[in-house]
């Protein structure tokens, strides 16, 4: 697996739609109050074309970040296949109890093609059900095409369908989110013990067949924070 950042298209210009926007998807909001950018993240509630994007207020250390009418911020989205950016000016703040605010439409919007599904390393337990029972495995990276499922045992044979269960963790809140996911095995490899004493272990790559589209935005947001905080984790 290579630790090397994702290769990346130069940058050119987009149109709103090809941004993929997602009601609920994670969005990089970036202040620009001091001498140094300062990056947050924030979720969007939606939109009215050409007129203003609503968001909901970053918050730090459980307060809402200080954000003011007039102040000129970028934001940064993710479909899973661009990574995209663009400037625009805070319209209005709606504080207590609703913390989000009215940002411009944006008007020129800057973006770079990624590879189609970048995967992200984990280490999440899951369960794969088969006709034979279930299977307790690992998922060693997500994608929001699919996954490399680590398994003890066997599981069914190339372009088998299983149903694959696991928990993501949903912002805010840190809220536990079952996904169960029908998938078809595109791979299959067999990891020999490096010792005697170790059994070996059998490696498939899954590809997720009509996922739901709230674990499809949480898959994005996944691989988009992985993206921006730590590049390590992109495989």
């Amino acid at each position: 697996m290579s630790s090397n950042p994702p290769s990346e298209a130069k940058t050119q210009e987009y149109e709103f739609e090809q941004m993929n926007l997602q009601v609920g998807g994670r969005i990089q909001f970036i202040t620009h109050r001091t001498i140094k950018p300062i990056q947050h993240f924030s979720t969007l509630i939606g939109w009215v074309k050409d007129e203003y994007m609503i968001v909901k207020v970053p918050f730090e250390g459980g307060a809402p970040i200080s954000l003011n009418e007039g102040d000129k911020l970028t934001i940064r989205v993710f479909s899973g296949v661009n990574v995209c950016s663009f400037s625009c000016v805070v319209q209005r703040v709606f504080p207590r109890p609703l913390f989000y605010a009215h940002l411009s439409f944006p008007v020129s919007i800057q973006g770079t093609s990624l590879r189609t599904a970048m995967r992200v390393k984990v280490d999440i337990p899951a369960q794969v059900n088969t006709s034979n029972g279930h299977t307790s495995v690992f998922l060693v990276n997500l994608s929001v095409s699919g996954a490399l499922i680590e398994s003890p045992k066997q599981l069914p044979e190339y372009d088998a369908q299983v149903a694959l269960s696991f928990y993501l963790i949903a912002q805010p809140g840190n809220r536990q989110v079952k996904v169960d996911a029908q998938a078809s095995i595109r791979n299959i490899n067999v990891v020999k013990p490096a010792t005697a004493d170790k059994q070996e272990v059998f490696t498939y790559g899954v590809q997720f067949i009509d996922l739901d589209p709230v674990h499809y935005t949480m898959l994005q947001n996944l691989t988009y924070e992985a993206l921006i905080a730590d590049r390590q984790k992109i495989v």
